[in-house]
């Protein structure tokens, strides 16, 4: 168990801009930032990060929340995982006992096989430096490949013996279950009922996820035997999936978000090389074709790619087939062609940063010029082939979704092939229709199949999955670029009950919870108790004296246990809010030492002591007042803050889910003219306001309730039971004026 203090620690100091920028490129957009969504095929940013708030949200999918359930849902974390995660980005220490062999099994598969990775991978590095055969097989290999100490340390290269089971053996050892080794790809099943290591007597290059966890490995051998594979990867497995796994990327987003560009090679040498040579910005698809998962994982951090690749002719053929992939997908794409001889890594180590930097200004090439010197390379004297060769370059021309690019690159093939703009033009409308009827039939066939199996399960179908790979859903009647505009989503409201009273008065419950859980510890009011103490109270317990007082309760059971679970959080608000205070005693004092002796030291102005004396004082009351604004401001962070952090990280799925729901309701978009230009009056400005008047909502939606259901007793009642069922009636709508009189007319109508 991790303890209040630490928990508390971990959410104040885990900044959700910095949390998901290491998986996602953000812009600043205002008071927010924005980037592509991580969780669905986002063509437009839809993604918005709030770091006053402390949470995201996608305004199309509509996944988001605090930083700890981001990191859950993105890594697939357990909720203590996520927050042993964020201790260690931050360095928060955090007290753990020695998994037993029991709790080892009680590991998730997926947690396990991260587990049993990144065991692996520090066997292989300590086997490089450790062991006779690994320095002088493996780190001599790495050395002749130009690879220095602290790259290899950073790719955390390693080495696997020639032996036939050392590894095996090895983990086996250590408590793995032998499934896990099977499992993770790491051993095979031999017929002996033992394992034997896949990758023996080779050099390792680990493969990481987005977030830098081990997921698979890559084995070389330096043998020169022909029938020995060259490379040997990991199998697919619940961790990984190479379709949507490129190598280089995590140690690379951040320049790649930084320089909003990326270059692509083939191989882990040449991520290595270039990384090592100051080319940062680096990514590998590890010697397979691109995918649509790969171009998803790439458009979080930009939409600008250099495809790099050897000068052969196996390397253009493999770059043309990924033009036409990122095209597709809204990337644009440049080429950049390396001399017949070179790959990347060759050519890093053979040249100086600048003449490679030189090198790729001279060289680098827009898709339409390469792909037609290419296609028309062999074509100019055949009519026929020029004419299939200028068909292949409109064909990829179609498939840019963005109308105005599209435009752009018709204009620059009629210059470069003496064609008219409009005859391109209908040529490239003319396929797009073709790629919408294409994607029309897939749709199709795959609904159908998404039909067929959720017929032949019981029950209601499961909502499908997203699939990270998979275009995004589009209109029939609109053609594949067409984006309608993503509107805010409406968080999932209660499921309708038997009357609409009853459902207005969820309705009313949902945003009393609502304001708890956004402003529950933000000062409200002063409140008389029953002793005779009057007291400051917050939101939380100025809404918990009057539900007491009136003897209301929540009718949803989420809605009442995550109250329950709120009102615990009074006392320890409390003690942290004396210590938010202390310390905030303390900043403030240094603000105010630091302004006066700022001010000391300024050039006294040429006036009489008197005149020099008042201005002094003004000043120290201005900087007086300053500091006086910034601690209230500091403290208005912390108490508005303080529930919905909670609840947002709390260990329990069903409030935590609610919680999030609830806070980013109260996340709006907003363009940069409106933030820039427009005076925000926030929601937390009028609270002495709007916490009455739902309370007061939620008093007549139940008072509603209770009516119909009267009624609907006085249409079925005896004789004998009918006057008092009129009299309490009577009682009912008398209460329900005396409330309309405090509220106004417009709550008569709950609907």
């Amino acid at each position: 168990m991790i303890d209040h203090n630490t928990v508390q620690q971990i959410l104040d100091t885990a900044d959700i801009v910095d949390v998901v920028s290491d998986f996602v490129a953000l812009k600043r957009r205002g008071a927010n930032w924005i980037g592509l969504c991580p969780f669905h095929n986002d063509r437009r940013p839809s993604f918005y990060v709030s770091r006053a708030k402390g949470i995201c949200k996608c305004f199309a999918c509509g996944e988001g929340g605090s930083a700890v359930n981001f990191i859950m849902k993105h890594e697939q974390l357990s909720y203590p995982e996520a927050l042993r995660y964020l201790a260690r980005k931050y360095h928060i220490e955090i007290q753990e006992k020695e998994l037993t062999d029991e709790e080892k099994q009680a590991q998730t598969e997926r947690e396990a096989m991260l587990m049993l990775n990144e065991w692996a991978c520090a066997y292989f590095e300590k086997q490089l430096h450790e062991t006779q055969a690994g320095q002088e097989i493996g780190l001599s290999y790495f050395r002749e490949r130009g690879f220095n100490d602290a790259t290899i340390k950073e790719f955390r290269l390693g080495y696997s013996s020639e032996g036939y089971d050392d590894f095996y053996k090895a983990a086996v050892a250590q408590g793995f279950n032998p499934k896990l080794l099977f499992d993770t790809g790491l051993c095979i099943a031999d017929d002996r009922g033992g394992g034997r290591d896949r990758f023996r007597g080779r050099v390792m290059f680990p493969i990481t996820n987005i977030a830098g966890k081990v997921i698979a490995f890559g084995g070389r051998t330096l043998k020169k035997d022909k029938n020995i594979a060259k490379y040997v990867n990991s199998p697919e497995s619940a961790i990984y999936s190479k379709r949507n796994v490129i190598y280089g990327l995590s140690l690379a987003k951040r320049e790649i978000s930084k320089q909003d560009k990326c270059y692509i090679v083939e191989g882990y040498a040449d991520v290595i090389s270039m990384h090592q040579a100051g080319f940062k910005n680096v990514i590998a698809s590890s010697g397979t074709a691109l995918t649509e998962g790969h171009i998803h994982a790439i458009r979080r951090f930009t939409s600008n790619v250099t495809e790099m690749f050897d000068g052969d002719a196996a390397g253009i053929k493999a770059a043309i087939r990924g033009v036409d992939m990122l095209l597709k997908e809204g990337i644009s794409i440049k080429v950049l062609p390396l001399p017949p001889e070179d790959d990347p890594d060759t050519f890093v180590r053979a040249h100086s940063h600048s003449e490679v930097e030189e090198y790729i200004a001279q060289n680098e090439a827009d898709f339409i010029n390469f792909k037609s010197s290419i296609v028309l390379k062999d074509a100019q004297n055949d009519p026929i082939k020029r004419t299939a060769a200028i068909t292949d370059v409109v064909k990829s021309i179609a498939l840019i979704p963005d109308e105005i690019a599209r435009m752009v690159y018709a204009k620059e093939c009629s210059t470069l092939f003496g064609f008219d703009e409009q005859t391109i033009l209908r040529q490239i409308k003319q396929y797009r229709g073709k790629y919408l009827e294409q994607w029309r039939k897939e749709r199709t066939q795959q609904q159908e199949r998404e039909q067929r199996l959720a017929n032949q399960q019981s029950g209601p179908a499961p909502a499908p999955a997203i699939d990270e790979t998979a275009p995004a859903p589009l209109p029939d009647e609109f053609p594949p670029d067409f984006e309608p505009i993503e509107s805010m989503p409406k968080s999932p409201q209660p499921a309708p009950r038997s009357t609409k009273a009853v459902n207005s008065v969820l309705v009313q419950e949902r945003e009393v919870i609502r304001l708890i859980v956004n402003y529950g510890m933000c000062y409200l009011t002063d409140t008389e108790y029953n002793d005779g103490t009057v007291r400051p109270s917050t939101v939380l317990e100025h809404i918990n004296n009057e539900i007491g007082l009136d003897q209301m309760s929540f009718s949803d059971p989420l809605y009442r246990h995550t109250f329950e679970i709120a009102l615990q959080y009074i006392a320890p608000y409390y003690q942290d809010l004396a210590k938010f205070q202390a310390e905030q005693e303390v900043l403030t004092q240094q603000f105010i030492d630091k302004e006066m002796a700022e001010q000391d030291n300024a050039e006294p102005e040429a006036y009489d002591s008197a005149t020099l004396i008042d201005a002094q004082e003004r000043k120290e009351k201005e900087i007086q007042a300053r500091a006086n604004v910034i601690a209230k401001n500091a403290l208005d962070d912390f108490s508005s803050s303080y529930l919905m952090k909670v609840l947002c990280s709390i260990d329990e799925d069903d409030v935590r889910q609610l919680a999030c729901e609830l806070a980013t309701d109260n996340m709006p978009q907003l363009s940069k003219i409106h933030t820039q230009y427009a005076v925000i009056l926030e929601e937390r400005d009028k609270l002495l306001s709007i916490v009455p008047d739902r309370l007061y909502n939620w008093k007549n939606a139940l008072l509603v309730q209770k009516i119909d259901e009267t009624k609907s007793r006085i249409a079925h009642a005896s004789a004998e039971e009918l006057p008092q069922l009129m009299e309490h009636l009577q009682q009912l709508y008398s209460v329900r004026h005396q409330l309309a009189a405090i509220i106004g007319d417009r709550v008569v109508n709950p609907n």
